[in-house]
């Protein structure tokens, strides 16, 4: 086993506002893992002032985001986005709700960064470093 199969996964997140060209402070996310019959809670959280937000995995690996432990397990886990929640106290407008991203992490010890550049119609992500 190498080192990095050692360590588990970690996992953040940075939204930016791209109508106010800053990032998107106070949007509530929400961290779930696929299990075989059903979504789990994996983690939850709000971005900070900078629009970043870091979840942590619990002992078991699994993720509460209570930040107990070393990291996710490989497998296929869902963030979801509170973006109408943060366009409404902004007294902005918005078409999608929330914004919900399907993603596996599949490697033991790598670092997976999920971004979302959003605007009030309008959304994008891709794989970060």
């Amino acid at each position: 086993m190498t080192a990095a199969q050692g360590r588990s996964a970690t996992l953040s997140t940075h939204v930016l506002d791209a109508t106010a060209g800053r990032p998107a402070a106070g949007v509530p996310v929400r961290l779930e893992r696929r299990g075989p019959d059903r979504w789990s809670p994996a983690g939850a959280g709000q971005t900070d002032a900078d629009g970043r937000l870091t979840l942590e995995a619990d002992k078991d690996g699994r993720g509460s985001g209570r930040g107990s432990g070393p990291g996710f397990e490989p497998g296929v886990y869902r963030i979801t986005f509170g973006t109408g929640t943060y366009f409404e106290a902004h007294g902005t407008a918005s078409f999608y709700p929330e914004v919900t991203v399907t993603f596996e992490m599949t490697s033991h010890g790598e670092h997976y960064h999920v971004p979302l550049l959003l605007s009030p119609f309008a959304y994008s992500t891709y794989r970060g470093s």
